[in-house]
């Protein structure tokens, strides 16, 4: 398993997806945690874990991040907004002494972007284009229109375009601490670029910004250069980014290209180069594992993409409930009496008496089953005794009042229905030997749907339920008991959640302070009014 820690997560949700994806195609276990300090960043509905965190410029915000890789056991640290770089740069060692990578770049770099003086003087000495600055609008010689700006900003905030000197003086009197520099009039441009930790190019992808705003595309389309390319190449030779870097350009009406600034981070366009075959988030995932990963030259040249915002629910509101969704295992039944009945199948078809060790072994946490066969020397394989535990019929029960509580809500006229992860010949004996079926209205296992790949967080199953139901996701509620995975998907959907703290499950230690919670599952009906 491989664990990320993405800091500033903010709005970063393609990027989430990106590396998902990826996970699904190198069939690969990933858990993303996303930290934020007000705990209500749209992406951390797409992050397996949250972690709040103190504010950037805390003196205890490095440590904040320690104490946080150090508990979670986090592989990779990805900074995704400017704000922490440098000071993450300046602590690189740190988090590699407790074997947590931080993919970013060298601080002398991360100084060069920071402060746009250096930046275009970077460029220059890279015998490239750029417009140089001042820093005093007095000094300002270089005519009309011109550009102002804070010396270390970003997403284009108090970036102005200015047509005369007088208009510059009441700017330089608003902005702090800024540059001025001429104004080049032509088409923008992003290069997104990915490099190895090395520094070495794995993919270099310029698109123009056909629309952007605040500073962020919002339509671009892939634009593979040569021109551009070859530009880049220069630029990661002289700086040798660790991972991903955005450039900005514009190129004049004389096919000059004049480079504007440098962000050692992945921009927030840079998914749109992602799905267009630059695919940084694989990666990624390759380096991390040690494997050596090819230049990317299978671009979609041409390609055009449009971007759109997209709502996540962080506080539920009131309303009418039309529909009710639960989660199978440790909700409606326990899930250690399952596990015992698949014990006694096992240790019935060993001879008998074996279900107390197997018992033992799983309360210590290790794998019963092949703790039983190498402790007895059983010439049993252990696939066939996996075979008799998935496929036994089991004895379990639903917990006390659940009949009940399912038929008052259907008197109610609210529809009910299941959604449950796992083999789909375990789930279906379950379903079976608890009578659900005939309680509820529908019932999705999500393996029957194409493969593991459908298992929650994944949000397939809920969108089918719904649309099934014909409901608004609003006027639905999950109900479930692991906090880890169950409602990522509700959330995502602005569905409606309730947590049912199960002290006697097989995640009875699991806390949530987001949710309405209930203690006992029956007390669903009571909640819902």
């Amino acid at each position: 398993m491989l664990k990320i820690l993405f800091t500033g997560v903010g709005r970063r949700i393609e990027l989430l997806q990106a590396f998902c994806s990826a996970a699904l195609v190198l069939d690969k276990e990933l858990k993303i945690y996303g930290a934020d300090m007000a705990g209500t960043a749209p992406a951390l509905a797409y992050c397996d874990y949250t972690r709040k965190v103190v504010a950037m410029n805390d003196p205890a915000y490095i440590q904040n991040l320690i104490d946080i890789c150090v508990a979670d056991k986090i592989d990779l640290l990805i900074p995704t907004i400017d704000t922490d770089l440098l000071i993450l740069s300046e602590n690189k060692g740190r988090f590699n002494a407790i074997d947590t990578k931080v993919m970013i770049s060298d601080p002398d770099k991360i100084r060069i972007c920071r402060d746009k003086n250096n930046t275009s003087q970077f460029f220059v000495d890279c015998g490239l284009h750029a417009p140089m600055p001042v820093n005093d609008w007095q000094e300002y010689k270089c005519g009309y229109p011109a550009f102002i700006k804070p010396k270390d900003g970003s997403s284009s905030i108090n970036a102005y375009k200015v047509d005369n000197v007088e208009e510059l003086e009441v700017y330089a009197g608003q902005v702090k601490d800024y540059i001025v520099q001429p104004f080049v009039d032509g088409r923008e441009y992003t290069i997104d670029i990915f490099c190895d930790w090395n520094g070495e190019p794995i993919s270099i992808v310029p698109r123009e910004r056909l629309q952007v705003r605040a500073g962020e595309v919002l339509k671009t389309e892939i634009c593979m250069d040569k021109t551009m390319i070859e530009e880049a190449k220069t630029l990661c030779k002289a700086f040798k980014p660790c991972g991903p870097m955005t450039v900005q350009l514009i190129r004049d009406k004389d096919g000059i290209d004049w480079f504007i600034e440098i962000n050692p981070r992945f921009g927030g366009g840079a998914p749109l180069s992602m799905k267009a075959g630059a695919r940084s988030a694989e990666a990624i995932l390759q380096l991390m594992d040690g494997k050596e990963v090819s230049y990317m030259q299978d671009i979609a040249d041409g390609a055009v993409y449009s971007r759109f915002d997209q709502s996540v629910c962080i506080k539920e509101g009131k309303g009418k409930i039309k529909g009710v969704i639960f989660d199978l295992d440790d909700t409606l039944y326990s899930e250690k009496e399952y596990v015992k009945s698949g014990f006694k199948a096992v240790s019935d078809y060993l001879g008998g008496g074996y279900e107390d060790k197997l018992w033992q072994y799983f309360e210590a946490g290790k794998p019963a089953i092949d703790e039983l066969l190498k402790e007895i020397g059983c010439e049993t394989t252990k696939l066939t005794a996996l075979k008799v535990y998935r496929r036994h019929k089991p004895k379990i029960h639903l917990y006390d009042g659940v009949k009940e509580m399912l038929e008052k809500l259907r008197q109610r006229g609210i529809r009910t229905g299941i959604i449950t992860d796992g083999r789909p010949e375990g789930q279906r004996n379950k379903i079976e030997a608890l009578g659900l079926k005939q309680m509820v209205d529908d019932i999705i296992i999500t393996d029957e749907l194409g493969g593991v790949q459908f298992r929650k967080p994944c949000d397939i199953a809920f969108r089918i339920m719904a649309n099934k139901w014909r409901m608004n996701y609003g006027d639905i509620v999950y109900v479930g008991d692991n906090v880890n995975k169950d409602f990522q998907a509700p959330h995502q959907l602005a569905m409606r959640s309730v947590f049912y703290k199960n002290k006697n499950g097989l995640y009875g230690e699991n806390e949530c302070n987001t949710l309405p919670c209930v203690e006992n599952i029956v007390d669903i009906v009571t909640i819902l009014d």
